[in-house]
């Protein structure tokens, strides 16, 4: 295997190479710390761990030698958000509060991860805070598209999502509180898993602890990568589900929900074309379609979103994790020295929240969102609704913070608030509903910008969602790699 083909190996392939002899860890990890640094000005990481990534590749390789027994992650770097805890590497949350807190142990999701074999390449930049859906993050620099790097990443996972895309690790972990893995995913053309949350306890697939929150109730980690099988794979090993291949789904008789208004409305033009030729590939296919609206949907999303997240955030969860992890820090403090003019911008309505309105978001508002998704699934007997994940490609990085931004050419206006609303738009309504949603790519427009597609599933329908998604992705074919080799 020559030197340029080793960083396109994505995870299950890089795994089959160890495996049979034809690649090292220590040789694919060297590969990959190599592109990082050639790629350092995407700013798609914070800490690149080269010293302890390698030293952890040779331990595997040398167990291999052995011939001792390796979990199904061995050898494996990943990219991990850098507001997931990792023991003895710092977790920043992107804001320069945290800039030096080195956790003293590895947040519950990475755990199995590691314990499989996995080895932690780098610590993803993020929206500051993971409070926003651009990456672009005024005290650790603005994160790149690699399909165009005058471009966003999206967010608040961009770093994750732009250091996959550029093939600088095959896989890793994000957050999404609302959009924040699905979002930068469809941007740079990948797949990321929003897991089933449901309220909490017995439905919450992936455990919340050790990671900088926004709001207990929204949050999840979730995986990304640049093929379905490839997350798959992750999420059976955070899950402990089996990690043998996943078979796709049959897409003849497959009963899919296309709820044209509010999720298919104001759409980019190129991303309404690209989408609606997925849906008639889909519909050649076998798939079967069913053409009806989620009634309510957005009014009670509305009622439940920032309420939820802000009053969390600002109320109770932050504050919790700085206790928690035994820093020497108030709420307070954190916010003052916050670096983004938009994540500060937010504090204040964050602040101000009434606790009546969140009371009324958890007690009446997201439990009607949730029966109305349940019976939306039930009532027309779907296994899904389908949806642009964006109602537009990337946008253009935004220096000055104006939130300027427009769709076919009609500016939206509201500033940074108005960019963020359609930026998330049409993923939010499942993240407050605590369902799983599959984002994955639909195509490309005819700048070479990726457009992404996300099939949202009832409560629980996590692995059956990866079906579905492998067959879709072998039906459409996967996205052509990004121009970008240096810079």
């Amino acid at each position: 295997m020559t030197t340029p083909d080793i960083p396109e190996l994505g995870a299950v392939e890089a795994l089959a190479a160890f495996d049979n002899g034809t690649l090292t860890s220590e040789a694919y990890v060297q590969a990959l710390l190599a592109r990082a640094e050639a790629l350092r000005s995407l700013n798609s990481w914070i800490t690149l761990d080269a010293q302890g990534a390698l030293q952890a590749a040779r331990a595997v390789d040398a167990a291999r030698a052995r011939g001792d027994k390796l979990g199904a992650l061995a050898g494996l770097p990943l990219y991990i958000k850098d507001n997931i805890d990792t023991q003895g590497i710092r977790t920043t949350g992107g804001t320069p509060a945290l800039k030096d807190f080195v956790p003293r142990a590895n947040a519950p999701v990475l755990e199995p991860l590691l314990a499989a074999g996995a080895i932690v390449l780098a610590k993803a930049s993020l929206h500051e805070l993971a409070f926003g859906s651009t990456s672009s993050n005024a005290a650790f620099g603005f994160v790149k598209n690699p399909y165009d790097t005058g471009r966003i990443p999206g967010g608040s996972s961009g770093g994750t999502a732009a250091g996959i895309a550029a093939r600088i690790a095959p896989a890793g972990l994000g957050t999404d509180t609302g959009a924040s893995v699905r979002h930068p995913a469809s941007f740079c053309a990948l797949v990321g898993l929003r897991p089933s949350v449901g309220n909490g306890g017995a439905h919450r697939r992936y455990p919340g602890g050790g990671v900088v929150p926004i709001s207990r109730t929204r949050d999840t980690p979730g995986p990304m990568a640049r093929t379905v099988a490839d997350v798959a794979l992750l999420d059976a090993v955070v899950t402990g589900a089996p990690t043998a291949p996943l078979a796709p789904a049959a897409l003849a008789g497959l009963r899919l929900g296309l709820p044209r208004a509010y999720f298919w409305e104001n759409l980019d033009r190129e991303v309404e074309a690209v989408m609606n030729a997925a849906v008639q590939r889909l519909r050649e296919a076998g798939v079967v379609f069913v053409e009806a609206d989620l009634q309510g949907v957005p009014e009670l999303n509305e009622r439940v979103s920032m309420p939820v997240a802000l009053y969390e955030f600002y109320h109770r969860d932050l504050e919790a994790y700085l206790k928690a992890e035994g820093l020497q820090l108030t709420l307070d403090e954190v916010i003052a020295q916050v670096a983004s003019p938009d994540v500060k911008g937010i504090f204040g309505i964050a602040k101000d929240m009434p606790r009546a309105a969140y009371d009324d978001a958890i007690g009446v508002h997201r439990p009607k969102l949730v029966a109305a998704y349940a019976d939306y699934f039930s009532a027309h007997a779907v296994e899904g609704v389908l949806f642009p994940t964006c109602a537009i490609p990337p946008p253009p990085i935004d220096p000055d913070f104006t939130g300027k931004v427009e769709i076919n050419g009609v500016p939206q206006p509201g500033g940074p608030a108005a960019l963020f609303q359609v930026l998330i738009r049409n993923v939010d309504p499942g993240s407050n509903a605590g369902i799983p949603g599959l984002a994955q790519p639909a195509g490309m427009t005819a700048a070479g910008l990726p457009v992404g597609l996300e099939i949202d599933g009832p409560l629980g329908s996590d692995r059956r969602l990866l079906a579905i998604g492998l067959a879709i992705e072998q039906l459409l074919g996967k996205p052509p790699a990004p121009p970008v080799t240096s810079l």
